[in-house]
């Protein structure tokens, strides 16, 4: 079976340090699906190329743009996600923020999730615990347990990068785990965790919504 991993990169440079280590990310997690019997379709969204899409959807009262509906439709749809921002101010990326600003609430519901973020420094590393795994959980995604800081001295010297890989080892793992677990409950016992938390984009109309046609015929015909 084939997984779908999405990686959403918020680095502003090119290249940059964010996009290393979302790359570095990708390549474990579909390693450690591999050594599950299953295969991993990584696909990369880099968020600057999105920045006048998210930008305008702001500021036209969230109606996304055709491009932004359909990256909403690919968050929704994937079997698991990886996050990756630089630290701004102490916190995620303001572009990082709008992307999930657009998001529906029911967007992630119960989707894995690997938060990472990258910084010039290793003090920003409490970015993970106290911005952005909020954020996740306020969405309902299931985070890993291990989170992935990365600071510049991290990409430098050996030592730093081993500690490094280390963690996105532990992550990957405990990622994989979940994108590979079973959907379904055993002998009936264990409810479907997909039946409690169906995912919508926000992006399609609802079906229960009336036609505008339908409405118009309704409104003649009473007036008759």
């Amino acid at each position: 079976m084939t997984r779908h991993i999405l990686v959403l990169t918020a680095g502003l440079s090119q290249p940059s340090s964010t996009r290393m280590l979302a790359d570095q990310i990708a390549q474990a997690t579909a390693a450690q699906i591999g050594a599950r019997g299953e295969d991993a379709q990584i696909e990369v969204i880099e968020l600057r190329e999105l920045a006048v899409e998210l930008a305008t959807t702001m500021a036209t009262g969230g109606i996304p743009t055709p491009r932004l509906s359909e990256v909403k439709e690919k968050i929704s749809a994937a079997d698991g996600l990886i996050a990756v921002t630089p630290v701004f101010t102490a916190s995620y990326s303001g572009l990082f923020k709008m992307l999930f600003d657009s998001l529906d609430t029911n967007a992630l519901n119960g989707m894995p999730v690997i938060i990472a973020a990258t910084a010039g420094s290793a003090r920003h590393s409490l970015v993970l615990d106290h911005a952005l795994r909020p954020l996740f959980s306020y969405l309902r995604a299931t985070v890993v347990p291990t989170g992935v800081f990365a600071a510049t001295e991290d990409f430098g010297s050996s030592e730093a990068g081993h500690d490094l890989t280390s963690r996105v080892q532990r992550a990957a793992t405990e990622f994989a785990a979940l994108v590979v677990a079973e959907k379904s409950g055993v002998g009936g016992f264990v409810p479907n965790i997909n039946d409690q938390r169906k995912r919508d984009s926000g992006v399609q109309l609802s079906q229960s919504v009336t036609p505008f046609a339908q409405l118009l015929k309704g409104r003649t015909g009473s007036a008759g």
